[in-house]
């Protein structure tokens, strides 16, 4: 099994001193899109997809003007997951299976770019897009669904992967991959971890924290993303028992496990420099 880390949508907002704490207080930010594409045999695979083709082309209707205005994405074709795939020399077509850690816009734009494969989520998450409430209507961007997914839902975890239930992927797909519940940010979010070697796990976070020193006896994160953080976070009290669960699975196994989320470009660089 082989491992890509990639950025699948720069975002620059304003204030880069309040979101990453970076630049001077009048230059934009950035905040990236950190997507994985894995190979295994002859089957790629994504854990999320960042924008897609069609949110860059047809960005006003797919990820409308509230977040342009706010995030200022880049919108650089290039920086799609299809056309990635494609540079690596392999075929979007050969993408069979999709591990969203949620359904956000900026996690899933890319999914109609890969409509034959399969996208794996709990049930609390499908939940929100087919029986939305009203905050469900103006968080999620249900024209990146038209093409209507061929969703694998998952309900109840199966397993154990450390300390942490899971959905086990080996009887279904046979992957020694797991499905890990991180509820909060929204009502299904997960964490995907993937072996990297025999002993050794990464775990994609998605966004059950932001900022790479939530997991440190230390936090110093910017005031502007602790703002966001709590702005967008479905259940509280869910969101910080799943962080709480997460430093303390780094305390326990920090030599075993290397976690990252998916907005942090500094845990980005560690992969791609």
């Amino acid at each position: 099994m082989k491992i890509h880390h990639l950025n699948c949508g720069t975002m620059c907002p304003f204030c880069s001193k309040l979101m990453n704490g970076t630049g001077s207080w009048n230059e934009p930010g950035k905040l990236v899109c950190h997507c994985l594409l894995i190979e295994d045999g002859n089957r790629l695979m994504l854990v999320d997809t960042g924008l897609g083709i069609n949110d860059i082309e047809y960005a006003d209707h797919r990820i409308g003007k509230m977040f342009q205005t706010t995030f200022k994405p880049k919108l650089d074709i290039k920086e799609t997951a299809y056309h990635q795939i494609k540079t690596f020399g392999y075929s979007p077509n050969d993408v069979t299976d999709i591990f969203p850690t949620h359904l956000d816009l900026d996690h899933i734009g890319g999914l109609s770019d890969f409509p034959q494969a399969t996208v794996h989520v709990r049930d609390s998450e499908l939940q929100q897009i087919l029986k939305p409430s009203l905050k469900d209507k103006f968080r999620f961007r249900f024209n990146q669904f038209s093409h209507k997914p061929k969703w694998e839902i998952y309900q109840h975890p199966d397993s154990q992967w450390f300390d942490l239930n899971a959905f086990s992927l080996q009887k279904s797909l046979g992957l020694n991959i797991f499905i890990v519940p991180l509820t909060g940010h929204t009502r299904g979010h997960v964490g995907i971890a993937i072996p990297k070697n025999n002993d050794q796990w990464l775990l994609h976070c998605g966004d059950a924290y932001y900022h790479h020193s939530q997991l440190e006896t230390i936090e110093n994160m910017p005031i502007g993303l602790k703002i966001f953080e709590a702005s967008v976070q479905t259940l509280k009290n869910e969101r910080i028992k799943s962080l709480k669960q997460l430093k303390a699975l780094k305390k326990n196994h920090t030599e075993q496990i290397e976690f990252f989320c998916a907005h942090d470009p500094v845990e980005l660089k560690r992969y791609t420099n």
